[in-house]
């Protein structure tokens, strides 16, 4: 190593095989359904020693794993953590559809369809290269697996490894900030592991809460086909923001009530946790002050309602079109799904109107709150662009006043200004020059619209999922090419771009 290089790599990778070893306790779990459903558990016994075997490999890279990281170790561990658990996670993909006898079915034994259906897992986004859900062509087993590895992914894979990994405990706040280097998470207590087990818990209970609340429709004759199995399956891909579902449907195939019922989640998954932990504080006030929050719930409201006037009143909507329940129900779950970026469907919104998907295709561009598990530019941002843009219409009327950009009673600093405008001005590059390439390599065996592309980059890059690219349709059509930048995109998106394009910088490596 030249001596002007100043990434202590070694010390990234080892506590990134800390992670990767990990992964296979989760691995468990899908692994006893396996046995309590009497199939196979081949796909796990070949993935579970291969994370033991790949972590404490890496591990032995550097002997010294309570040692703080730096701001550049922190950006390389969390970038690689994610990938390489992405990667790992393909194994039980790549293995069922070699090894068992779901494999002539499988499109996922080759290796890019299954790093991408782990990649949109583990970042939850929500995409699927999956032509056919079921259980007859897929293992219980391996739909859990992917419902828990976007679980797993939602609040954070570094963040979980904070709360529960002591050696990742001393430059916790560095990997934190790392993994959500914009607006994000919050110091709740005055330990930054003690935060991240805050953090978890108030996600699990949530998650928790889902699936009670699911089963009891279940048990009481309302959702039918709500067992305990898919109570369970949605709880784990509600609270993360992602979207999976073991039903071909997706939400659809439930009842109305359980439809009603996921809308409230969808939106606390969007809210910034730490609001959540104000509440259980008893200090309503910072949750009905807080700018964002407002802003967040204010335009779900707003476009909810423009596309239920959409679905009420335009023709050819079928059974939406006067039909007041309907419209709302469908118009509330789609906007709240695509704002927060889940990415679940009620129903097949590509076949609404143009003017209904235009509507869900902005919102696509808005995300959760900051320091929530949702994706995309987040509402923050957006708050703070409108603020300043208004700030500089004062200032050209008052050229000698001084305005400070604010949140409330809390003046914004202008460095922060700076970096949000340079987040959202990059991530809007990126998804133009992607759009241009997934347009211009097309799609296999048929044509692909410049409204479809713009739909796939734009649910790719900011993890929102299916997309108006289609909610009952799936990405297996796309070409390799197209399928590696879209998890280039899913990686990239879900770190908030900067953590991993800086890693292809000169100045990162060297002074």
């Amino acid at each position: 190593m030249n001596a002007d290089v100043r990434v202590d790599w070694r010390a990234s990778v080892s506590l990134t095989g800390s992670v990767v070893k990990w992964l296979a306790v989760p691995m468990l779990f899908p692994v006893a359904l396996a046995l309590y459903y009497g199939q196979g558990i081949e796909p796990f016994l070949v993935t579970v020693p291969l994370a033991l075997a790949v972590g404490w490999s890496l591990e032995q890279l550097h002997d010294e794993p309570g040692e703080a990281l730096g701001a550049r170790e922190g950006f390389l561990m969390v970038a690689l953590t994610w990938l390489l658990v992405s990667l790992v996670g393909a194994v039980p993909y790549v293995a069922e559809g070699w090894l068992t006898a779901y494999g002539s079915a499988s499109t996922l034994k080759w290796p890019v369809n299954a790093l991408f259906e782990s990649m949109s897992g583990f970042t939850t986004t929500g995409s699927t290269v999956m032509g056919t859900i079921s259980f007859e062509h897929h293992s219980r087993a391996l739909l859990m697996w992917r419902q828990l590895s976007q679980w797993l992914g939602g609040m954070g894979i570094v963040v979980l490894a904070i709360a529960i990994l002591p050696e990742l405990s001393v430059g916790g706040a560095q990997l934190m900030d790392a993994e959500a280097p914009g607006p994000g998470i919050e110091k709740l207590t005055p330990r930054i592991a003690e935060t991240a087990r805050t953090l978890w818990g108030l996600y699990l209970g949530l998650t928790a809460l889902e699936i009670v609340g699911l089963y009891a429709f279940h048990r009481v004759g309302v959702a039918p086909e709500m067992t305990l199995y898919n109570a369970v399956a949605h709880g784990f891909t509600t609270m993360p923001t992602g979207g999976f579902s073991p039903e071909a449907r997706s939400i659809e195939a439930f009842s109305a009530v359980v439809q009603w019922f996921v809308i409230p989640f969808m939106v606390a998954a969007g809210t910034n946790f730490a609001l959540f932990w104000h509440c259980w504080n008893r200090d309503l006030r910072t949750v009905v002050e807080d700018v964002e929050f407002g802003s967040y719930l204010g335009i779900i409201g707003v476009l909810a309602a423009l596309v239920a006037g959409l679905l009420f009143t335009a023709p050819g909507h079928d059974a939406l079109t006067g039909a007041l329940e309907p419209s709302l129900r469908h118009a509330a779950f789609q906007v709240t799904s695509i704002v927060t970026t889940t990415g679940y469907a009620s129903t097949n919104f590509d076949l609404w109107g143009r003017q209904a998907k235009f509507v869900l295709l902005f919102a696509m561009f808005v995300g959760g709150s900051a320091g929530s598990t949702g994706g995309s530019i987040k509402v923050i941002r957006w708050v703070v662009i409108v603020k300043s843009l208004f700030r500089e219409l004062f200032t050209t009327v008052h050229p000698e006043a001084v305005e400070p950009v604010r949140l409330g009673d809390t003046a914004i600093d202008e460095s922060t200004i700076r970096g949000v405008y340079a987040f959202t001005l990059l991530y809007l590059v990126i998804f133009a020059v992607a759009t241009v390439v997934v347009v211009l390599v097309g799609h296999t065996g048929e044509s692909l619209s410049v409204f479809e592309g713009t739909s796939a980059v734009a649910a790719t890059l900011g993890n929102v999922g299916p997309g108006v690219v289609g909610p009952m349709a799936n990405f297996e059509g796309f070409p390799a090419l197209s399928k590696l930048l879209m998890v280039f995109l899913m990686w990239i998106g879900r770190l908030e771009i900067f953590p991993v394009l800086v890693l292809l910088t000169r100045a990162y490596w060297r002074s």
